[in-house]
């Protein structure tokens, strides 16, 4: 798992090495453990652990490297000196960055100030598909995603016991990520979805984005014809729509992910009333289990709003002595001003100015916590017998939080369902059944049943790989980070337009790896698979939906009541 922010600081050892039937040269170069910006923001976060070791086992990175990448835990004290002055140098490559971008830019001033910071913006530094030369650094990249980059113990350890709890019934449950970021919704014009006070903030937000640069449009979009386009994320509302079309019972577990829901509980509000076992980790682990994943922290002073201090009858007369003579006719009273403890919520300021305020020191600590409820999230989500994203490939060049975890998915448990919706479908099927969507007929319900099962399958991951593989290879580590068993059949390779291979072509897995692979899946018994089937039917001739289909309103909401939690 790569999150977006990092602060990566390149010490310089030797410079240039003749790569093994490589004609290219490139940096070789000492690592300091990365920062991780959110965590150095945040002032008196857990003594315990430091930037890195605040997500990741440290230890685990340094020895799964240790033939690959020479690792050192900090910089040499005069160096460290140097970098509290900002005496070397700091580069912030593009997503996009080629390999002769590090040779020509970050090479000579590697040369010249034997250290060099390297500031990633978006989780991306490098090119997502490395020319043919490059194979063994692309097989290194994979490593170092999906085995060097491990969560730390208490993290694993406290996301197992949720995915224990989740299946202490014995049935599979389906994570799903909303993908509602209020930077997203900015990002691609999707602020009409929503309403009152929110549409302002998401507005404020794009106006931000085009003073800097990050957007290349108007201020107001059609938000409509963006949603039918598929470039705003799905409302929790057709989520749920289309898990009952999958044939999802009401009593499904469904495990919320995602640290950041723009819009609140009540945009879930329509998802829980379909599905009642919508759960989180709040819902799932007690307040000392999350407290003491985040370890002891220095006291911070409360930003919470407070009330003016009341002030005496003395004071009081003095201010009407000092306020004059009043004029005839009395002017309108001035507007009264509203307190900060009156203000409602974390959105307040906007009534009163159009300026956001800087985060508080609080605030700071807040998103280093929200980076380890999403790596909590991250972990469970991984692990889960299904995966729903709410907004995924978005185009915009950065890797989402639901496509890693599609990717990690793919990488590590292909076997699990992970629908990949094409949101301008979707958007299609809804605009067909506006008026009636709680009550769709029979064709839409198998229309939308088919396009998800096809999703979920091979034809989704092709279609998936020409959106994102191009942009993130973390998205779709394929065919560099999968191998081919001599049993498996062989797979029809498919090229972009540049001839680029984005699926298909795997070479074939060592004996000792095709080994270990048949050993896992001996483990990996049949129950599972079965219950699994029996719990998440796709039999589209299911006589349960098409009693759904021809219920009527009294009828449906009656017995939907009486399909709720029992426990309610």
């Amino acid at each position: 798992m790569l999150l977006p922010v990092s602060i990566m600081v390149l010490f310089m050892q030797r410079y240039t090495v003749a790569l093994r039937r490589y004609n290219l040269q490139l940096l070789n170069a000492t690592l300091v453990i990365p920062e991780i910006q959110a965590t150095t923001r945040a002032k008196g976060i857990s003594p315990k652990f430091k930037s890195f070791s605040y997500l990741y086992d440290e230890d685990h990175f340094i020895d799964a490297l240790s033939n690959d990448v020479a690792i050192v835990r900090g910089l040499p004290k005069d160096l460290r000196e140097a970098r509290k002055k900002i005496k070397f140098p700091t580069v912030s490559p593009r997503n996009s960055a080629t390999p002769e971008y590090y040779i020509t830019q970050v090479l000579p001033r590697l040369v010249k100030s034997k250290v060099i910071g390297i500031i990633v913006n978006g989780g991306n530094c490098l090119q997502s598909i490395l020319p043919t030369s490059l194979e063994e650094f692309q097989r290194l990249r994979c490593r170092v995603a999906f085995h060097a980059l491990r969560l730390r113990p208490q993290i694993q350890a406290l996301g197992s016991q949720i995915v224990g709890r989740l299946r202490a019934s014995g049935r599979p449950y389906l994570a799903y990520h909303p993908g509602l970021l209020r930077d997203t919704l900015a990002f691609h014009g999707c602020a009409e979805l929503f309403q009152d006070i929110h549409t302002e903030l998401v507005q404020h937000r794009r106006n931000q984005m085009i003073k800097r640069g990050t957007v290349k449009e108007q201020l107001t979009v059609d938000s409509v014809s963006r949603k039918m386009a598929g470039l705003c994320p799905l409302m929790p509302e057709e989520v749920g729509l289309l898990l009952q079309a999958l044939g999802y019972p009401p009593t499904t577990i469904i495990f919320l992910a995602g640290s950041e829901t723009f819009g609140g509980q009540r945009m879930l509000i329509p998802l829980r009333a379909m599905f009642a076992n919508l759960v989180d980790r709040t819902s799932l682990c007690s307040q000392k289990e999350l407290s003491d994943l985040v370890g002891p922290e220095d006291p911070l002073a409360s930003d919470l709003p407070q009330p003016p201090p009341p002030k005496s009858e003395k004071q009081l007369i003095e201010e009407w002595k000092r306020a004059g003579p009043r004029p005839r006719p009395l002017p309108p009273p001035p507007a009264r001003p509203f307190y900060a403890h009156e203000k409602e919520g974390w959105y307040g300021w906007i009534g009163e100015n159009d300026t956001e305020p800087d985060a508080s020191p609080i605030e700071f600590r807040r998103q280093a916590h929200r980076l380890l409820w999403d790596a909590l999230d991250y972990f469970v989500s991984v692990e889960a017998d299904a995966f729903f994203p709410g907004f995924h490939n978005d185009g915009s060049g950065w890797p989402d939080y639901s496509s890693l975890i599609m990717g990690h998915r793919l990488y590590q448990k292909p076997y699990g369902i992970t629908y990949r919706p094409d949101r301008k479908i979707v958007a299609a099927l809804f605009e067909n059944v506006s008026d009636h969507r709680y009550h769709p007929p029979r064709n839409w319900t198998i229309a939308a049943r088919e396009h998800l099962n096809r999703s979920a399958g091979v034809e989704g991951v092709m279609s998936s790989a020409m959106l994102s593989r191009p942009v993130s290879f973390l998205s779709h580590p394929l065919p560099e980070c999968s191998c081919r068993t001599p049993k498996s059949p062989a797979v029809q390779p498919v090229k972009d337009s540049n001839g680029r291979l984005l699926f298909g072509g795997e070479k074939e897995c060592p004996d000792w790896m095709a080994r270990s692979l048949a050993m896992a899946s001996a483990k990996n018994s049949e129950p599972q698979n079965e219950d699994y089937e029996d719990e998440l039917p796709e039999d589209d001739s299911s006589p349960d939906m098409q009693q759904e289909s021809d219920r009527s309103d009294v009828n449906k909401s009656s017995e939907q009541d009486e399909e709720m939690d029992p426990d309610d």
